[in-house]
């Protein structure tokens, strides 16, 4: 796709950040964002969402790294414009987490490296087998006032799958007006809308029924209030604390974090 292997990085996504961090391609990160706990010592090109175009450039970067739903759409399309190679993914799957962690390996021409290969090899076995029964119904939130969830056309939703877990909204898409969202009105046509994230009350979070209500503590920062307020407006379900990076970061964290969140399941 891109001829020579890269030397110049811009990474505008902190789980490639991270990835690239796992193949041993920390110092080509010349630039990362402000969100991005990998790679200190890259240069900060703003956040996902505002990403500055003149600073990415300033870097000389022979590519940059880019996700098509973390990413806001006119900074890269900037970027294009300037010929500067740019890598957009969007992993819906959990494996396709690992593929996307084998591109990058193969991009940065380091697959055969020891080290590397182990770590590709070790992602690709968690999805050797069908993934496990569903243990508990599950369901997510990623957002308060209002609550947001995820269907089952989402990566953090198949990483449950993959965990044992079983989505109680996978059905839900997204309804437009909010108010239809929110069953306040009829709803409209979504058009070419992003679908996947409904916003749902409280109430109907209860009629779901779920065993467990997990809050990851990424995007949203749940404070213990916003967790007890949850517990009582779903007795029958247990409010559990988690990582948000082990839902939503694909790549080399997933190799990590999926074992993680399957031994979740399992003490639920």
């Amino acid at each position: 796709m891109i001829g020579a292997p890269p030397r110049r990085v811009v990474s505008l996504v902190p789980s490639d950040t991270h990835s690239l961090v796992a193949l041993g391609a920390e110092a080509r990160v010349v630039g990362r964002t402000r969100f991005c706990h990998d790679a200190p010592g890259a240069a900060i090109v703003g956040g996902t969402k505002d990403v500055d175009v003149d600073a990415v450039l300033a870097l000389e970067p022979d590519l940059v790294i880019a996700n098509q739903e973390e990413n806001a759409r006119p900074p890269l399309e900037k970027l294009a414009e300037t010929r500067t190679r740019v890598f957009v993914s969007l992993p819906r799957r959990a494996a396709d987490g690992v593929a996307h962690l084998a591109r990058l390996a193969r991009m940065l021409g380091v697959e055969r490296e020891p080290q590397v290969a182990d770590l590709v090899r070790r992602g690709y076995a968690l999805f050797r087998d069908p993934p496990p029964a569903p243990r508990v119904k599950v369901a997510t939130l990623i957002w308060n006032a209002p609550l947001m969830t995820m269907n089952a056309d989402t990566f953090g939703s198949d990483v449950l799958a993959a965990a044992g877990a079983a989505n109680v909204f996978a059905d839900r898409q997204r309804l437009y007006p909010l108010a239809a969202d929110l069953g306040k009105t009829a709803a409209a046509a979504s058009g070419d809308r992003d679908v996947r994230y409904p916003r749902i009350t409280i109430e109907e979070l209860a009629a779901r029924a779920p065993d467990v209500v997990l809050l990851p503590d990424e995007p949203y920062a749940w404070t213990d209030a916003d967790a007890a307020e949850i517990a009582r407006g779903v007795p029958g379900a247990r409010v559990v604390r988690t990582d948000g990076k082990d839902l939503f970061w694909y790549g080399a964290w997933m190799v990590e974090a999926l074992p993680r969140l399957r031994a979740l399941i399992i003490s639920l």
